[in-house]
């Protein structure tokens, strides 16, 4: 399995799994079923349409095949880098750079379907060369599709054990987004994991930095990141 390393908003780097071609392939092919599915259903259920004019017919039909159309742009969109099929495949859509792919994203490697599906499947020959495992339309939005972690635990959230009587520290962490906060998290349980003292530091610059901190209480990088994701939960709950 290959493996994607993601640049960070902290300019430090972080390791995925890509999914490999045929995750992805039974990924596809389960949401086709569901598409075909659908279609049938509403060819017995919409027989009753058959007496219309043909122009009738043809809108009535367009009409109710948008969800087909539209079915993988609009999961990914809503469940965040997933469809049905990639949920059940555990694998997700995600942003080289490190950001939570938006709708225009999707909507990119949604319009270039046209080449990697129904140009000879073209997209699948292109992850079996292509380092990343990236279709045409992942390119071109700058996406991946990675491979996530079978279990999930609170470390793989933004979610912090905090007491009943904490007391936060650095009210600033408010400037960062939740998007930041879980960079920060994977980040640091992977720097600490490794004992990579350089990339602590420049994790600790960059918070401090983007979150304006003016007086840093804590002396090691380890105990002041720390303090930061439990301050962030901390104010966050509590808004």
């Amino acid at each position: 399995m290959s493996e994607i390393q993601i640049n960070t908003t902290q300019n430090v780097k972080i390791t995925f799994n890509a999914a490999g071609p045929g995750e992805r392939l039974l990924a596809f092919i389960i949401d086709m079923v569901i598409k075909v599915g659908y279609l049938l259903v509403l060819n017995w259920f919409f027989g009753a349409f058959e007496s219309m004019d043909r122009w009738s017919q043809i809108a009535i039909n367009t009409i109710l095949s948008f969800p087909v159309m539209f079915y993988t742009l609009a999961l990914e969109s809503f469940f965040q880098g997933q469809t049905i099929g990639k949920r059940v495949m555990k694998i997700r859509v995600v942003k080289i750079d490190g950001y939570q792919a938006a709708f225009s994203d999707y909507l990119v490697r949604w319009f270039f379907r046209i080449a990697d599906v129904y140009i000879f499947g073209l997209g699948f020959f292109v992850m079996l060369i292509n380092k990343k495992t990236q279709r045409i339309g992942d390119m071109a939005a700058g996406t991946a599709v990675i491979a996530l972690k079978d279990k999930v635990t609170i470390n793989h959230t933004i979610l912090e054990h905090l007491s009943e009587d904490y007391k936060p520290t650095y009210p600033n962490v408010i400037k960062l987004s939740d998007n930041d906060a879980r960079i920060i998290k994977e980040t640091f349980n992977i720097a600490r994991s490794a004992k990579d003292y350089k990339t602590l530091i420049k994790l600790r610059t960059k918070i401090i930095e983007v979150a304006d901190i003016k007086n840093v209480k804590h002396n090691t990088d380890t105990e002041f990141i720390a303090v930061i994701l439990k301050d962030y939960n901390f104010y966050t709950q509590n808004m």
